[in-house]
């Protein structure tokens, strides 16, 4: 395979695999939930159902990716990366914390239908049900072949990167962190002996500095790296100045060449700096919100999937791209047309102040630099 080819990451928001989705899955754990208004995952069924229709159970694998297999099948991506916002285990050790997340173990298939190569657990679901389900997920996970960056047995091993092989030669270093802006709670953040996740206690300068230092002390000459940040609030396109900043600082200073960011429902801004492409919000890409009333103005059923390709020789984005589907009765959709419409003209009115354009070419949302003066 030429060198000159260009690399090419899908890269996937939060996947939520839990409650109503797992119960639809051949294995699912007890449906019993902890939470204020909903005792059963079942109930989240029920509800999607009643907004969209009746739901199969104990679906193949491939069911809730839908038509998202075959726009990946056609766009060829060498990687498949998503943040992982569910606990993959049967531990009964659930926190009180209002809402938790898990799928069964036997479950995992649902993974590798979509031949996800790493996902980032830095976020704030990972240790719904414990530093035991913790550990739960990274065993089950790495046994299916997945590699995980953002978590680990210890702070050591949840800092360092996946590093990921890429055909033809050369490796992506995956860094995942989380955030308190998320809801990160401070005490998962992984210490000395103890398992937990990737945390960044602030934003600030010498944070950066210790984020650049570990970059650079992993990565050999030609590989590219990805920096993923689970951040910010759940609803909205506004995005904090430090976190524009720090994202910016993060391809200026510790030459990272992506900045994948995560945790609002929906899409938020995009930006295009120094050749080098920012999510500050990717949005989520499955869950089983289907039928939940509120928020309809951010239409969090309507999903992209970003598809990024970067120069193998120095990184530069070559083409940067999303996929835009529907969630609907828990599996993903093609979006129609005025969807599609509706999420370029939303995505392109809220990135413009961040010098990107978005346009809808041949069913794809296309994000390109705002010419001056446009």
């Amino acid at each position: 395979m030429s060198s000159e080819r260009p690399l090419r990451l899908a890269l996937m928001g939060d996947v939520m695999t839990a409650r109503g989705i797992d119960q639809i899955l051949p294995d699912p754990v007890s449906p019993v939930i902890h939470e204020p208004v909903m005792a059963s995952a079942l109930g989240y069924v029920e509800l999607a159902e009643a907004a969209s229709g009746p739901i199969p159970r104990a679906v193949a694998w491939d069911y809730v990716w839908g038509d998202l297999m075959g726009a990946l099948a056609e766009a060829e991506p060498d990687l498949r990366i998503a943040n992982l916002e569910t606990a993959v285990t049967r531990s009964e050790d659930w926190l009180p914390k209002g809402i938790n997340y898990r799928m069964s173990p036997g479950n995992v298939p649902v993974l590798k239908a979509i031949d996800l190569d790493a996902v980032t657990l830095a976020n704030n679901h990972v240790l719904d049900w414990g530093r035991q389900g913790l550990l739960d997920t990274l065993r089950h996970l790495h046994a299916a072949g997945i590699a995980t960056a953002g978590a680990g047995r210890d702070r050591e091993e949840a800092e360092a990167p996946a590093v990921l092989s890429l055909p033809g030669g050369g490796r992506l270093l995956l860094f995942a962190f989380g955030h308190g802006s998320a809801g990160v709670p401070a005490d998962w953040a992984a210490g000395p002996g103890r398992p937990g996740v990737a945390r960044l206690a602030d934003l600030s300068a010498a944070t950066l500095e210790v984020l650049a230092t570990r970059i650079a002390k992993a990565r050999r000459a030609g590989d590219r790296v990805v920096v993923s940040l689970h951040w910010g609030s759940n609803w909205g396109y506004g995005v904090p100045e430090s976190h524009r900043r720090f994202a910016r600082e993060l391809i200026a200073r510790a030459s990272v060449d992506v900045v994948f960011g995560h945790s609002s429902h929906h899409p938020r801004p995009l930006e295009i700096f120094r050749e080098r492409p920012i999510l500050f919000g990717a949005g989520d890409v499955l869950n089983d919100y289907e039928g939940i009333g509120g928020y309809e103005e951010f239409r969090p059923q309507l999903v992209l999937v970003y598809l990024v390709s970067l120069s193998r020789i120095d990184g530069r984005l070559v083409r940067f791209e999303a996929l835009p589907f529907r969630i609907r009765r828990f599996r993903l959709e093609r979006a129609q047309e005025d969807q599609a419409r509706w999420l370029a003209h939303t995505l392109d009115r809220e990135s413009r102040p961040f010098g990107a354009r978005v346009r809808l070419l041949d069913g794809r949302l296309r994000i390109e630099p705002l010419a001056e003066g446009r």
